[in-house]
């Protein structure tokens, strides 16, 4: 027998009394029960039903049959049940690729909610902003920033940073502040080097309405967002970090 349909047209035709009955209760029409209950008699060389126009009746045989359906059925559903359950409660081990500061001061706290909620759920965290291999790495889900690239792999934006660029006050008393995008070029760049392509990450910036794109020639360029601050903070010069810091 190769499914479990046969059986349980059966089953509820033996219950209901009638194929009609019994197809309003499984949503679909009587003939293909009958159809589905002929082809397990044949299967098992038993006569199941005595049948009338309006109605049916189980022989010996499926009297026999019908009780020991009604167990397996009954089995079935707990199973269901069970698997259902652990379902609805995520268990097992969530490994998550986040990028440093983002994912320190953003997620984090979100990923402590969850494990509070769930307290079957194992966390493994790892915290880069290198691009990472997800599938050879075992990753199950990574927080991405910036354009990505061609990936089969499924994406969703689900959060935006605005960019801004800070300077410490003793460097902007020394060197003075850039009120128009011009006045950036008088001054000392601090860049963030992609750990993905190594290159320079260029400065985006809002200028009447549009996005203006620099390329800044520079002498200091980090590839931790952490440190582009603290270099800013030491009067190095200009860095452009989300404001998530």
């Amino acid at each position: 027998m190769r499914s479990l349909q046969p059986l349980l047209a059966f089953s509820e035709t033996a219950k209901r009394g009638s194929f009609a009955a019994a197809a309003r209760e499984l949503g679909t029409v009587p003939s293909t029960l009958a159809k589905a209950v002929s082809r397990l008699e044949a299967s098992l060389d038993l006569r199941l039903f005595h049948r009338t126009t309006r109605q049916v009746s189980l022989t010996p045989d499926g009297e026999r049959l019908f009780q020991r359906c009604q167990r397996v059925l009954a089995e079935l559903e707990e199973l269901q049940s069970d698997a259902s359950g652990v379902r609805a409660a995520p268990s097992g081990t969530l490994r998550v690729d986040l990028p440093i500061v983002f994912g320190r001061k953003v997620v984090l706290p979100l990923l402590a909610r969850l494990v509070q909620a769930h307290p079957g759920l194992e966390l493994d965290v790892r915290l880069s902003d290198a691009y990472v291999d997800l599938v050879e790495d075992g990753i199950d889900v990574a927080v991405r920033t910036g354009t990505l690239s061609d990936s089969t792999l499924v994406a969703r934006r689900f959060a935006s940073q605005d960019l801004v660029l800070c300077a410490a006050p003793a460097y902007l008393a020394r060197r003075g502040t850039p009120r128009r995008v011009e006045d950036l070029a008088a001054h000392d760049p601090i860049l963030f080097r992609m750990p993905s392509s190594g290159r320079d990450r260029p400065w985006q910036l809002g200028a009447n309405g549009e996005t203006v794109t620099l390329h800044p020639v520079a002498r200091l360029r980090f590839n931790d967002g952490e440190a582009m601050v603290q270099a800013a903070l030491l009067g190095l010069g200009i860095a452009q970090v989300p404001d998530t810091w």
